[in-house]
């Protein structure tokens, strides 16, 4: 059974590696739902809980296609559907003529759903979480490393976890509440 009021535990480190080893122990002891916080970014940090590629570009990928074929389209339904004039002789679905508004708009769509995308996989915009309830993460952001193992954790139990967290020789560890 799991505990609905604690959103995890969490342990301090005062340097990057002791924050590494202790990310690569607990993914090594089971443990997938964690986070990582630091003042920097830590490329060994991030592979240690396991943080692998995201969406955003499968995103871009599918917003720039779509942005293409609209355009494609539309442009093909104004000039021989909508409103057909025949300019110079030419034919009415004249491609050639179409490409530069296709890649225009491809790069647009493309990029605003590489934004958007970006922003729903992160779950952003996200103005409160539960790690600044804990006064010691205010250190986050200057010179500490914290480790965040979620109750959402299939391994997780509330004593079992603490004292593993506590045989990483953290500086301390603190429950998380939500």
């Amino acid at each position: 059974m799991k505990d609905t009021g604690t959103y995890g535990l969490m342990a301090e480190f005062d340097e990057v590696n002791a924050a590494i080893v202790a990310a690569q122990n607990a993914y090594g002891a089971g443990y997938r739902k964690m986070d990582a916080y630091a003042p920097f970014p830590v490329e060994e940090l991030s592979e240690a809980v396991g943080f692998q590629k995201n969406g955003v570009a499968l995103v871009c990928l599918v917003g720039g296609l779509l942005g293409c074929t609209g355009a494609f389209i539309l442009q093909w339904w104004i000039n021989t559907i909508s409103y057909p004039v025949n300019i110079g002789g030419r034919p009415l679905n004249s491609w050639p003529s179409f490409i530069i508004v296709t890649f225009e708009m491809t790069i647009l769509f493309s990029g605003l759903s590489a934004v958007f995308g970006m922003l729903a996989l992160n779950g952003l915009p996200m103005p409160y979480h539960p790690v600044f309830n804990v006064p010691q993460f205010d250190r986050a952001s200057k010179d500490r490393f914290f480790l965040v193992i979620f109750s959402s954790d299939k391994n997780f139990d509330a004593l079992r976890t603490r004292q593993f967290l506590e045989s990483l020789n953290p500086i301390s560890v603190a429950e998380v509440p939500s």
